[in-house]
């Protein structure tokens, strides 16, 4: 009788996914709107200059917004992932930045990493056609509009990609230095997401630190 196989992930960065509930999606589609809609609160918290995302709008949300609807909700999310993954309790929890990537068709994400020690997106509006090819000639990889977060190469029994099709109210966890790219698609409809970088306690976060 053969043995039972258990397959484990000893190497490589572990992510968190995780759902967000609705009535928070409902406050910051809220909040959004109502930056973009006016064009002073939209020149006001323009957030593109400190990113490099080839999108339409990119918005700083205000740090009242943060620490009354999100902080919270982060940290817990956050400590929850760190205690599951390194069987350690975080005490610090810094929020440096949480910003709204507002893409359209035929804009992307270059790959990219971020700063801090943990960083999310969360989904906010996803296009029903996100997949959709308009070629003649089309592929079966379907990539339109999705997340790929990709670490070292390709090898026997390691995969290098980690795809990931997002559906509103996905979250996903991961450290900073995780590289990622959002691929462009080709609907009318707005893709809308949410991402932060939070700093935690050195002692967790700098492996290499002797204490």
């Amino acid at each position: 009788m053969a043995s039972q196989v258990n397959v484990i992930a000893p190497f490589g960065p572990r992510i968190a996914k995780l759902k967000i509930q609705k009535n928070l999606i409902n406050k910051i589609n809220n909040e959004v709107e109502k930056i973009s809609s006016k064009q002073s609160l939209s020149k006001r918290f323009d957030y593109s200059k400190e990113l490099v995302g080839q999108v339409s709008q990119e918005l700083e949300l205000p740090k009242n917004f943060v620490n009354k609807y999100l902080k919270n909700f982060l940290f817990q999310m956050t400590k929850n992932f760190i205690e599951k993954t390194m069987n350690k309790k975080i005490t610090k929890f810094k929020i440096n930045s949480v910003w709204v990537v507002r893409q359209f068709e035929n804009e992307y994400n270059p790959i990219h990493y971020h700063d801090g020690h943990i960083s999310g997106v969360g989904y906010l509006k996803v296009p029903k056609s996100l997949n959709e090819d308009k070629r003649p000639h089309k592929h079966n990889l379907k990539t339109h509009g999705t997340i790929d977060f990709i670490h070292g190469s390709r090898g026997f029994l390691n995969k290098s990609i980690y795809n990931h099709i997002p559906k509103v109210g996905d979250m996903i966890l991961f450290p900073n230095y995780l590289m990622h790219t959002a691929y462009p698609f080709q609907s009318g409809d707005e893709r809308r997401s949410f991402s932060f970088n939070a700093t935690i306690d050195e002692k967790i976060a700098n492996v290499f630190k002797h204490e």
